[in-house]
């Protein structure tokens, strides 16, 4: 537990939410001026029901999650935690209600003294930029020079960069970040051959979140099938497959779902699609029924799976068993399938040759 001195230059980071899309520059950027972080514990299913008890039940699994880990920070003594208010991150591009309205959520449902850093970024209005939100941040811990918040932004975006290489190539969220805290970018080459591969597809607080997403990437390995996610496709790419869904962006996470759907469903080197999302998430309900029509166009299998604090892993994984084992039956047909076609072509070609013979004689 922190002493009241270390405590004046701590923030808490909860492992949950935007964690998953922006930590590493947080690392990088509260670390060169010195604020020592301290990030809770990873999500159990203490940390899940301690949330949802302090909810109403009608409240997305993520959100749940999240005001779990709240409590978990304070648990450590940590007296100023990070709970930024992320309104919008371009023109007319928003967040859900609940991510845009987070630190008055947490005001009002866990009651305990502690200093909420709610800086708040919005990119729809004109005169607040990156730079402001981030002063906001600081500014508790009287840091005002503003060159030397631009410098440890530059930290924060070297740190970011990094592990959004190491990302791209395929190499695991923790295993990424891990490298990158240490200013490394290791990339891992795998020749392994797989027989069929999926697209995973789902928010970053729910893909990379092992108790949400029951450690998926781990059970889907152990079934030797090789695992996409929108991490490893360009911005470009993402864009491209909104569009290729005829579809306009709304909201801002939307790219790791639609973007990356409509990427993948034009891939012939993906045989599949799995989307995980929260139970009770409007969003995603719009997402995942805009994946699922789009698909049968492609005649792509896909399987939705969603989760809440009551999903259990025998059932999760019964239905990712049975949705792989459909995929390599769909796979073995196909090869099958050509090699009768090619056959067939071959037999043809032999009759004619034969008859040309034969009627020359």
């Amino acid at each position: 537990m922190p002493t009241e001195t270390e405590n004046k230059m701590t923030i808490g980071i909860p492992r949950a939410m935007s964690y998953y899309n922006y930590f590493p520059f947080w690392y990088g950027f509260f670390e060169d001026l010195g604020i020592k972080i301290v990030i809770s514990d990873k999500t159990t299913k203490q940390t899940m029901s301690q949330g949802s008890a302090l909810v109403v039940s009608e409240t997305c699994l993520p959100i749940k999650v999240y005001v779990g880990h709240i409590l978990n920070l304070l648990e450590k003594g940590v007296d100023k935690i990070f709970i930024p208010s992320i309104q919008s991150i371009d023109h007319k591009i928003y967040n859900c209600s609940k991510i845009r309205g987070l630190p008055d959520l947490i005001k009002n449902v866990v009651k305990k003294d502690f200093t909420i850093i709610d800086a708040t970024l919005d990119k729809s209005q004109k005169n607040q930029g990156l730079y402001t939100f981030l002063k906001e941040a600081v500014a508790p811990f009287g840091i005002t020079d503003e060159k030397r918040i631009r410098q440890a932004s530059k930290e924060g975006w070297k740190v970011m960069n990094n592990f959004k290489i190491m990302l791209n190539s395929g190499i695991p969220f923790e295993k990424a970040l891990s490298y990158a805290k240490k200013g490394q970018v290791v990339i891992v080459n795998n020749q392994k051959s797989y027989p069929i591969s999926v697209a995973v597809l789902a928010h970053n607080y729910n893909l990379f979140d092992d108790r949400i997403s029951m450690k998926i990437f781990d059970k889907l390995e152990h079934l030797d099938v090789k695992t996409y996610t929108a991490e490893q496709l360009s911005m470009e790419q993402l864009k491209e497959g909104i569009s290729s869904m005829e579809s306009k962006l709304y909201w801002a996470n939307e790219y790791e779902m639609t973007g990356a759907a409509g990427h993948f469903l034009q891939d012939n080197n993906i045989d599949g699609i799995i989307t995980i999302n929260a139970f009770g998430c409007g969003p995603d309900s719009i997402m995942v029924e805009r994946i699922s029509r789009a698909a049968r166009k492609f005649n792509k299998p896909v399987l939705n799976l969603s989760v809440d604090e009551q999903t259990g892993e025998a059932g999760f994984i019964t239905r990712i068993e049975a949705f792989t084992d459909m995929l390599f039956r769909k796979k073995r047909a196909s090869i099958l399938n050509k090699i009768n076609i090619n056959e067939n072509a071959k037999s043809s070609a032999n009759v004619k040759t034969n008859s040309i013979e034969i009627s020359k004689q």
